[in-house]
């Protein structure tokens, strides 16, 4: 297929890669020149403009929060002026139900196809082709995109024709991982405050109660303090809580674990954690207990 990426983040690289190691001719384009280098070995097309990603008959966007999206694809010379009638954006970012529902409308009005189909998984889930997928969006329109969403992803769950879904499915999703990364940090300062070894509490929890992934994922790196480099910055974790709290309030379902989580985040990036994992906000339960960090006192 004919495609165009537009976002070559932690994320969107290893997507882009995996489209050409499928086969499919992709074209990409990123504000930063540098991050199209390596596809554009790997047999991509350079795009200069939004524009020119536009051309085929699929066009996909990773890109890192509302703003950025909105500029892309709703501004002068983006992806709805761009698109020609019956073509595809897939949407594969974490941003607001109301983004969502802005860009299903204004694509309908252009004669274009809309499809939500954001993803989890860290980067290197990305690179390895081994993200789960939650799409969302016209069934036909689905269907067409399931060749692309396969190259990137090991599954694919469908959310219905509304692809507004999809986004408060991820949403959701993301809330129950940050909720998980708090309560993991409290729990290791717990023990460790008490004298035990943080990690191997973590094979303990993960090797019987809690084997999920988010688990293992995040019990190591909490376990360890590795939150450099970010697989995912704290403050897109923080711009995910904002934006749960904003369809909670919408739905009127009041969420006060999603008030403690966006608390942390603030407490964190307040003291300069901008460039840290997201798990970073673990540490302040250590900081809450007197502790340095999480490990052996």
């Amino acid at each position: 297929m004919k495609v165009g990426f537009i976002g070559l983040g932690n994320m969107g690289s290893g997507m882009a890669a995996n489209l050409l190691r499928a086969g499919h001719e992709v074209t990409v384009f990123n504000r930063t020149p540098d991050k199209r280098r390596a596809l554009i070995d790997l047999g991509a097309q350079e795009s200069a403009t939004v524009a020119d990603a536009c051309s085929g008959e699929i066009v996909i966007t990773m890109l890192a929060d509302d703003s950025a999206l909105r500029r892309v694809a709703l501004g002068d010379e983006g992806i709805v002026d761009k698109l020609r009638q019956g073509a595809t954006h897939i949407s594969m970012a974490t941003v607001s139900v109301e983004l969502t529902r802005d860009l299903t409308q204004a694509h309908a009005q252009a004669g274009q196809q809309f499809v939500a189909a954001p993803v989890f998984g860290r980067p290197e889930m990305a690179a390895a082709a081994k993200l789960f997928i939650v799409a969302a969006g016209a069934p036909g329109a689905v269907k067409t995109c399931q060749p692309l969403l396969d190259a990137m992803g090991q599954r694919t769950f469908p959310f219905g024709a509304e692809p507004a879904a999809a986004s408060l499915v991820k949403l959701a999703g993301n809330f129950l991982i940050a909720a998980t990364i708090e309560t993991l940090g409290e729990a290791l300062s717990l023990i460790s405050k008490g004298g035990i070894e943080p990690e191997a509490f973590v094979d303990l929890l993960t090797s019987t109660l809690f084997p999920a992934p988010a688990y293992r994922t995040y019990g190591a790196l909490i376990a360890q303090s590795r939150f450099q480099p970010a697989g995912f910055a704290a403050p897109l974790g923080h711009k995910d809580v904002r934006l749960l709290l904003a369809a909670a309030e919408s739905l009127r379902v009041p969420m006060p674990i999603g008030s403690l989580l966006n608390d942390r985040f603030l407490r964190l990036l307040a003291q300069g954690g901008e460039n840290l994992d997201w798990s970073a906000i673990s540490q302040l339960a250590a900081a809450d207990a007197g502790l340095p960090r999480i490990g052996r006192s």
